[in-house]
């Protein structure tokens, strides 16, 4: 790792290095209120130092910077930022150390996984997120309901990493290599020896590779919650607080699908069989995300609970994208799938923590809002919150001119005219694709008018006198200004995420030349396993 690369990396290092000091110096003095400050302080310097880094990429070893990374490390500050915002003074407040000191390592493991180059680094940063969530949940309420909901989650993101890992040792095993853009070049070079068709009829490297691929797709579907690997979503939702599953709603979804886009997509040759099957699983689970989901929200009251399925039905919608990419490699006609999921995730991120942010602002005498019902009659007692509700909500619906419409758009779009002349079939599976997700959006409508419906359109059943923090109020009006900025000039956005789309993945030329020179040495690497070895 040369200095260069630690000097691009510095962003995450100060958010490690001030998470570290905020951990330890919180077991000398746990309830000062400076621990706080200096996770803000911290968030302010990483993004003063990521600021500086503009137009700058790198392919070094285990780190690829490039566009893709530099948009969501940005959009990673942002989130914890608001996150910070919003996040209730634990009790007591003894842990409040604990609480902010965990945020910010999990911020600085999703910035690592847009990073990532290699398999070990990859699987590093996503442990960086899982773990100081297992604390942020336990910290989160002393009853038994969220005590539950931690062990639910725990278990179940050790089942994800222990198969994302071990589908990590097949990709390795197939390659030879954990770089993932060397083993890339692996798998061409083995094509230019053997042939493509002696590669894929069914030799050990085609059987490592879809066994690996398989395995991390399900290691990853349990960390983004897709169908049908969800199921633990609504219990851990409906368990927690509200700032905790505003975390859940975006940090390991977007670590999720940036990792399965980067090893699953962007480093794939798309002259593989198995690459061209592996689109159709994205495509198939996308289906089953958003209209299981968006059905089964239609029956629930609890909140927390119906925006537990409401996310995974956005994850639905994103893998749209990410499916498109897989068969495309990123191009399309005039609409780009790296650049659609961009902008989704930009636009998704601060609907749904806005959202989040208002029930925690809402909730009085130390109790949150929990149910429809709760919002009875707010239009009344609190117009201007209920109308905030309201704007985040259409967002999340995709109602122009919110921002929420130009990422639905965008994702649409990707698959409407993706250019996949290469892949027999792909254009009818993704205009099919399309019209799916937009009539899940019109049921999703439903349940989103629902509440809309209860605030204006029934009595109050007690009055709304909120006490939450003052922080939630702010990061909820933040998010709606840039909700409805977004929506009314999406132009900036849209420019934004296309120019970084296009610089991606640098690493590939570094690969390439990695590759021979290691070539060139007396000992190698290890070389992936051959057809001809059998």
């Amino acid at each position: 790792m040369s200095s260069q690369t630690i000097a691009l990396l510095a962003p995450e290092i100060l958010l490690v290095a001030a998470a570290i000091g905020i951990l330890l110096g919180g077991a000398f003095r746990p309830a000062a209120p400076v621990w706080r400050a200096a996770a803000w302080a911290a968030l302010v310097a990483a993004a003063v130092v990521l600021w500086r880094q503009h137009g700058c990429t790198l392919a070094d070893g285990m780190v690829g910077i490039d566009g893709l990374s530099y948009f969501l490390r940005w959009l990673a500050l942002a989130v914890g930022g608001a996150l910070l915002c919003i996040a209730e003074r634990p009790s007591p407040s003894s842990q409040q150390p604990e609480y902010v000191g965990a945020l910010l390592l999990a911020i600085a493991g999703l910035m690592l996984v847009v990073c990532a180059a290699d398999m070990v680094l990859l699987f590093l940063a996503l442990e960086l997120i899982s773990i100081p969530t297992y604390i942020l949940l336990y910290l989160g309420r002393a009853d038994a309901p969220t005590q539950e909901a931690g062990a639910k989650y725990f278990f179940l993101s050790v089942l994800a990493s222990a198969m994302f890992l071990y589908g990590l040792c097949f990709l390795y095993g197939a390659t030879g290599t954990t770089h993932i853009y060397v083993g890339t070049e692996s798998l061409r070079q083995l094509m230019d020896a053997e042939g493509i068709a002696a590669l894929t009829a069914g030799g050990w490297p085609m059987t490592l590779l879809r066994i690996g691929g398989g395995l991390v797709f399900a290691g990853l579907g349990l960390k983004i919650a897709a169908v049908p690997f969800h199921f633990y979503a609504p219990d851990v939702y409906q368990g927690t607080t509200n700032t905790n599953a505003a975390l859940l709603s975006v940090v390991p979804k977007a670590a999720g699908l940036l990792a399965m886009l980067r090893l699953l997509s962007l480093a794939m040759p798309l002259e593989l069989v198995w690459a061209a099957q592996l689109w159709r699983v994205a495509a198939v689970l996308a289906i089953l995300s958003m209209s299981l989901a968006n059905v089964l929200a239609l029956w629930q009251d609890n909140l927390r609970r119906l925006l537990a399925y409401s996310s995974v039905a956005h994850g639905g919608y994103m893998l749209i994208a990410v499916s498109v990419a897989m068969a495309s490699g990123g191009q399309s006609d005039g609409w780009s799938a790296l650049a659609a999921l961009l902008v989704y995730l930009a636009v998704y991120a601060p609907a749904t923590i806005g959202t989040f942010s208002l029930l925690v602002y809402l909730g009085r005498n130390g109790k949150a809002i929990e149910t429809i019902d709760e919002l009875a009659g707010l239009g009344r007692a609190r117009p201007l919150s209920a109308a905030m509700l309201a704007v985040l909500l259409l967002s999340l619906t995709g109602i122009p001119p919110l921002a929420g419409f130009w990422g639905k758009l965008a994702v649409f779009g990707s698959a409407v005219f993706a250019d996949v002349a290469g892949q027999a079939g792909a254009g009818l599976w993704f205009r099919m694709l399309a019209v799916v997700g937009v009539l899940n959006a019109a049921i999703a409508a439903a349940y989103y008018l629902r509440i809309i419906g209860a605030m204006y359109f029934r009595a109050p059943r007690e009055e709304h006198q909120p006490q939450g923090p003052t922080g939630s109020w702010v990061a909820a009006t933040a998010c709606v200004v840039l909700v409805l900025a977004a929506g009314v000039y999406p132009e900036p956005l849209l420019r934004a995420a296309r120019q970084q789309a296009a610089v991606v993945h640098p690493a590939v030329e570094a690969a390439k030349q990695q590759t021979a020179f290691e070539e060139t040495l007396s000992c190698p690497r290890p070389r992936p396993i051959s057809v001809a070895s059998f």
